[in-house]
C-alpha cells in the first residue's frame, strides 16, 4: 500500500488539475466506500450460497477460500496518477473498476470457470469486462481469471450497480502469486532477468502441478460414482 509521503508527491492541493485539498478528498472518499463495502458483501454471499450448493449436490466444495477489500484512497490516488487521469473521487468512480475487489481462491481449474459461469448467469449480474491470464498467462507467468461485474446495492436512495472486480484463481496459482509480489514489492531495484525467468518457470511447473491434481480429483470422483452405483451400495441404501 502506498504510504502517505509517496500520494503528497504526487498529490498536491495546490495542482489545477486535482482542485481540491487532501482532506477533502479523504471525506468525499469516506462518503462512498461504504456502497462499495456493500457490493463486496453482496458478491461474496451469492459466493458463499454457490460453495454450499455444490456442497450439497456434489460433495465437493469448489471455494477454499475468498478475500476482499476496499481499495485505499492512497492506493486510489496513485493508480490515476499513473494512470494520467485527474485525482478526484468522480474520476475514481467512472475510470476504476476495481476499487471493490474480491479474490476467489478455489480448488482446481474447473472450478474457476464453474465459479465464474453460475455468477455470471446471475440475471442481475452484468459483466463489464473479462480477462483470462490462464489461457493467456502474463509475460511473468502470473495466472488467474479476472472479471468485472456491476452487481446491485440496494441504498436508502435507491438501487445502484456497483462495479466490483473478481479475481477467481487456484490454490497453486494464489500460492505462486503471493510469493512473486513479496519478491517484486521488496526489491526496492529492478528484479535481474534471471530471476525473472526463474519465477516464470516456477509458475510454469505450478501449472503443470495444478493439471495433474485436478486429473487425480477427477479419476477419484469416478471411482466413487461408480461405487455409489454398484449394486451392493444399493442394497446398503434399501436396508438404511
Amino acid at each position: 500500500m502506498p504510504d502517505d509521503n509517496r500520494v503528497r508527491e504526487v498529490y498536491r492541493p495546490t495542482d489545477i488539475r486535482t482542485g481540491m485539498a487532501l482532506e477533502e478528498l479523504r471525506r468525499e472518499y469516506a462518503q462512498i466506500q461504504g456502497v462499495y463495502e456493500a457490493a463486496i458483501r453482496e458478491i461474496n454471499a451469492r459466493l458463499q450460497t454457490l460453495d454450499s450448493e455444490f456442497s450439497f449436490k456434489y460433495m465437493h466444495n469448489p471455494i477454499h477460500h475468498i478475500e476482499s477489500r476496499v481499495k485505499s484512497l492512497n492506493s486510489v490516488i496513485m493508480k490515476l496518477h499513473a494512470m494520467g487521469y485527474p485525482i478526484s473521487i468522480s474520476c475514481a468512480k467512472k475510470t476504476l473498476h476495481d476499487i471493490a475487489g474480491v479474490r476467489v481462491v478455489c480448488r482446481y481449474v474447473d472450478d474457476i470457470y464453474k465459479i465464474a459461469d453460475l455468477l455470471l448467469a446471475q440475471d442481475d449480474i452484468s459483466l463489464i469486462f473479462k480477462k483470462n491470464y490462464i489461457e493467456n498467462p502474463k509475460p511473468n507467468g502470473y495466472r488467474s481469471l479476472h472479471i468485472v461485474v456491476d452487481v446491485p446495492v440496494y441504498m436508502s436512495q435507491g438501487k445502484l450497480f456497483i462495479p466490483v472486480e473478481i479475481q477467481i484463481r487456484t490454490v497453486a496459482m494464489d500460492f505462486w502469486a503471493t510469493l512473486e509480489h513479496g519478491i517484486r514489492y521488496k526489491s526496492k531495484d529492478a528484479v535481474p532477468q534471471s530471476i525473472v525467468d526463474e519465477l516464470r518457470a516456477c509458475a510454469d511447473v505450478i501449472t503443470e502441478t495444478d493439471y495433474k491434481m485436478q486429473k487425480i480429483f477427477q479419476a477419484l470422483q469416478t471411482v466413487s460414482d461408480r461405487e455409489d452405483e454398484s449394486p451392493e451400495a444399493l442394497v446398503r441404501e434399501e436396508g438404511e
